[in-house]
């Protein structure tokens, strides 16, 4: 028994570029992204949230200072304490 090709198979046919179907083409169309007001404003917030969680809690160099001034006896008088107590009243909205 014979099998005879109807039509015969070329294993490159001329005139087809090789390639993949389907992909999109570039240049013709961009993604574009736009963001509200809003999560601009949230983001900036994150932001700076992150970088207050991750500053120091304590600044060393002003407790020295503090601590030296304290231990002056000049330091302490009537006007620094006076104010001293303001502020303490102040802080507790007396």
């Amino acid at each position: 028994m014979t099998i005879d090709r109807i039509n015969p198979l070329e294993p490159l046919q001329p005139g087809k570029k090789p390639g993949r179907s389907g992909q999109p083409e570039r240049g013709k169309e961009s993604d574009s992204i736009s963001l509200s007001s809003e999560a601009i404003e949230k983001a900036e917030l994150y932001r700076t949230m992150d970088m207050v969680s991750a500053a120091d809690d304590v600044r060393a160099a002003r407790v020295e200072e503090l601590k030296a001034k304290i231990n002056d006896p000049s330091y302490i008088n009537d006007t620094i304490i006076k104010a001293t107590a303001d502020r303490i009243l102040d802080a507790f909205g007396l």
